[in-house]
């Protein structure tokens, strides 16, 4: 063994028998795996269950076995050297994602201390600005009483130092004189204090107030977002819309009946208009609910939920099944119909729409109103729309549902989640669709099977994450 593994074994070459040393050992039994001569071979190798072949041949199938043998270590040594050299091209990607997010805190740092520093600059220059005036104030008002001081001080000194009258008409004249100015500054008023009070009033009003706690200058966490709550709702995938309510709650509408409300903590508040299948939700000024049915009829509700005598002219479900509905700052409701392709606007006074935006070239899917534009969601593209249907921007990732929303901040926020993979990414975007920053990554929901998914934004900051029969909560 040691031969073998140290390479010295040396190639056979013919050898004689020691049973008949004239004879050649040129043949091979299989069975026995020995070397024989032919007479061996005549003698002990003829009966049944030996196979017999020259040595030449076996030593050929040898040879090749072992090099058929060599090839596949080699194979699998290369194999295994391409998979060490794979863990070694993905440990360097792992350092250049660690010495990139290094460089980018270091960037973030300095720029952060850049921004504090001329923040405080420019704070020192506002509060000294503020102040030196004040300072002047109280400065000129200093002099004026000094310069009181000293003249009241001199003609005093001169006039009460004198112990004889004066002799001379000219030195009595100058007494006189000097007495006269003494008495003339004897009768000004004391000084006034409500003067100097009312400057440095001014200036005592200047204070400073710290950002500490706020978070409004930081370098950011290097996390997964965390979940407040995680939610079942009450009825099981029928999530049909998602919308913030003007008391700072989140509504879900229910294709199966029902608006439920819940508060930034996840807790069902109440549920209401369980009779209606509901489609789209949005609210009006004056809180009134608008309410989108299954059946594309748009209809108002108060506060207390009363049914209001309102009629909107929609297009049927026969004429387009799929509809979603929005409402903007102006109380004109918007309602997109997918088949057909465009959308109508409606004021609240109900009747025919008063105007119809054309989309052209796209689906406009779920909408929702963002400032003076629309975002139109269809399932692999955001596009933001202007009020006549011009795509004015648009977003694509390839084989990924999108679902948008509008924060509380006025940017766009996108959630992204691939077909048959339960991984859900959040991210902040500008109106322009240029990415901001990742809020939610790779967080892992419950598989469902259905792609319909809803965001918003709570008032108070946290963002609500809507499937099918479940509502997330990230802060």
């Amino acid at each position: 063994m040691s031969e073998i593994v140290s390479g010295k074994v040396l190639v056979r070459r013919y050898r004689k028998c020691r049973k008949h040393p004239k004879e050649d050992e040129e043949c091979f039994c299989s069975d026995c795996r020995r070397f024989a001569c032919f007479r061996c071979v005549v003698m002990e190798h003829t009966n049944e269950g030996h196979r017999v072949i020259e040595a030449t041949v076996y030593e050929s199938n040898h040879m090749k076995s072992i090099e058929d043998l060599k090839s596949k270590a080699d194979k699998k040594r290369s194999c295994f050297q391409k998979y060490v050299d794979f863990i070694d091209e993905q440990k360097e990607h792992v350092s250049n994602v660690q010495k990139q997010c290094t460089d980018d805190i270091h960037k973030a740092y300095e720029e952060s201390v850049r921004q504090l520093t001329e923040q405080k600059e420019n704070l020192v220059g506002e509060v000294k600005g503020r102040t030196e005036g004040v300072e002047k104030e109280l400065d000129e008002m200093k002099k004026s009483a000094l310069e009181q001081i000293t003249h009241l001080t001199i003609i005093a000194d001169v006039v009460t130092n004198r112990t004889k009258v004066p002799s001379d008409m000219d030195a009595l004249a100058a007494h006189d004189t000097l007495c006269q100015d003494l008495h003339e500054a004897l009768k000004q008023e004391d000084p006034d204090y409500k003067q100097p009070m009312q400057s440095s009033k001014k200036g005592k009003s200047v204070s400073f107030k710290g950002n500490v706690g706020m978070d409004e200058i930081a370098l950011g966490n290097i996390v997964n977002a965390v979940t407040k709550n995680i939610t079942n709702l009450p009825t099981k995938k029928s999530m049909s819309d998602l919308v913030g309510t003007p008391d700072g709650k989140m509504a879900v509408g229910c294709t199966t009946g029902g608006v439920e409300i819940f508060s930034a903590d996840g807790q069902l508040q109440q549920t209401f208009l369980q009779e209606v299948k509901i489609r789209g939700v949005g609210f009006l000024s004056d809180d009134r609910y608008v309410i989108l049915d299954v059946s594309n009829n748009i209809t108002l509700y108060t506060l207390e939920y009363t049914k209001l005598n309102v009629m909107f002219e929609t297009l049927s479900r026969d004429e387009c099944e799929s509809a979603s509905l929005t409402v903007d700052g102006d109380d004109q409701i918007y309602v997109s119909y997918w088949e057909i392709r465009k959308i109508q606007v409606f004021s609240p006074a109900g009747g025919k729409a008063i105007s119809e935006i054309p989309c052209d070239g796209y689906q406009p899917g779920q909408i929702t109103n963002c400032n003076d534009h629309l975002i139109s969601d269809s399932y692999y593209k955001i596009r933001l729309i202007d009020k006549q249907g011009v795509v004015k921007y648009e977003l694509a990732k390839f084989r990924n549902y999108l679902i948008a929303a509008v924060s509380q901040r006025n940017t766009i926020l996108i959630a992204t989640q691939k077909p048959f993979e339960s991984l859900v990414n959040i991210d902040e975007y500008t109106n322009e669709l240029k990415h901001v920053q990742n809020l939610v990554i790779d967080y892992k929901i419950e598989r469902h099977g259905i792609y319909w998914h809803q965001l918003q934004q709570y008032r108070s900051g946290e963002i609500a994450f809507c499937t099918p029969d479940r509502l997330y909560i990230f802060h």
